[in-house]
């Protein structure tokens, strides 16, 4: 290939490429205010720290029920239960009472009862009381089973990650995730939260510790996690998918090219 020609495909190849990268990225805004790093102010920070989940339509739960089996008060013997006996970390979507869209779950004794809205602690609560109604010193567990992050982008591993521990931050997420790849941008990278309609977009910066320090680090139960890709990343999808073409065009010309040699033009 001569220089003529390599600078003819490396100009095509940046003509093609503006729209090639900017589709390349998800979630982008037009607001160039946006795109900037998002500052977390202390009070929201502290919420944040603290935040439990609560139970909502879609969710499901393990809730088990226990009632005094003998005179100790250890004795206590599983009445009910929905828990699942698999210890793995994978999500698995059948476990559990599936919460309606009304925010229920449909119990022995008690019916339907609304748990939505409540923590696992405040369900808890709740259903105790609601079960001293029929048995003697009930005790009862509510755990909710689905809660997840979802990965995706520039990680070795994209996909759902379960929240075991009723928190994750996004080093947990990346590290379960596998690591970020060598292509992904490690100063803008994404979490998408709320409704999908109107989500609440924020942009982290891992690369400067005074960034990481006025933003935050925590994730909540259905957060997206993006790993942007490198602007390289894309103009090499762009001068990948361009190649054939260029390949192509060039076999066309060839022979034109020889006979102007030829002819000593």
């Amino acid at each position: 290939m001569t220089k003529r020609n390599l600078f003819f495909l490396t100009a095509l190849v940046f003509i093609f490429s503006g729209c090639g990268v900017k589709e390349y990225k998800l979630f982008q805004t037009q607001n160039a205010e946006l795109e900037k790093t998002t500052v977390v102010d202390e009070k929201t920070y502290k919420e944040e720290v603290v935040f439990e989940n609560v139970i909502a339509p879609n969710d499901r739960v393990d809730i088990t029920v226990y009632i005094q089996s003998g005179e100790g008060n250890q004795q206590m013997t599983s009445m009910l239960t929905s828990r699942e006996t698999n210890t793995s970390s994978t999500i698995q979507e059948n476990i559990g009472l599936l919460v309606t869209q009304d925010g229920t779950v449909r119990l022995p004794l008690i019916g339907s009862f609304k748990v939505a809205g409540y923590t696992q602690d405040q369900a808890s609560d709740i259903l105790i009381q609601e079960y001293k109604k029929y048995i003697r010193n009930p005790y009862v567990l509510v755990e909710i089973k689905n809660q997840r992050v979802i990965v995706i982008g520039e990680v070795k591993t994209p996909g759902i990650v379960s929240v075991t521990n009723g928190t994750m931050n996004i080093i947990e997420a990346i590290a379960r995730s596998g690591d970020v790849t060598d292509m992904a941008s490690r100063s803008d990278i994404k979490v998408i939260r709320g409704d999908l309609r109107n989500p609440e977009i924020r942009n982290v910066d891992l690369t400067r510790m005074d960034a990481v320090s006025l933003s935050s680090l925590y994730l909540k139960p259905n957060d997206i996690l993006y790993v942007q890709p490198r602007e390289i990343k894309g103009y090499n999808r762009v001068f990948t998918d361009f190649m054939p073409f260029w390949e192509t065009f060039s076999s066309v010309l060839n022979p034109f090219v020889q006979t102007k040699s030829l002819k000593g033009w």
